[in-house]
């Protein structure tokens, strides 16, 4: 049993692991793309119409996201949510079958 619980862990922070690099990897790809897109709007136009902000605001509503998931920011449906949801029904099975 205990080699299953450090192997789970093991699962878990690897996982966790996972997800922090996918999110570095996004976040570092915008902030390259959109210094490009903003270097591409200055030498064409100047700084007359800034439609390099667009991009930098739609991807940038998804990397916020991104990060609400990585994170576990959400208050409501997080990871920490599920976990205590899982083992609260767990709980419950384990009590119906007792009385049972």
């Amino acid at each position: 049993m205990e080699d299953y619980n450090k192997e789970s862990k093991y699962l878990r922070a690897k996982e966790r692991v996972d997800r922090l690099k996918k999110f570095y990897t996004n976040l570092a790809s915008y902030i390259v793309v959109i210094s490009v897109l903003a270097l591409i709007n200055y030498l064409t136009n100047g700084w007359r119409y800034m439609w390099f902000l667009w991009a930098a605001f739609g991807w940038g509503i998804g990397i916020l996201f991104h990060a609400i998931g990585t994170f576990d920011l959400n208050p409501f449906f997080g990871r920490s949510w599920e976990e205590r949801k899982i083992k609260e029904f767990m709980r419950e099975d384990d009590e119906i079958k007792r009385w049972e």
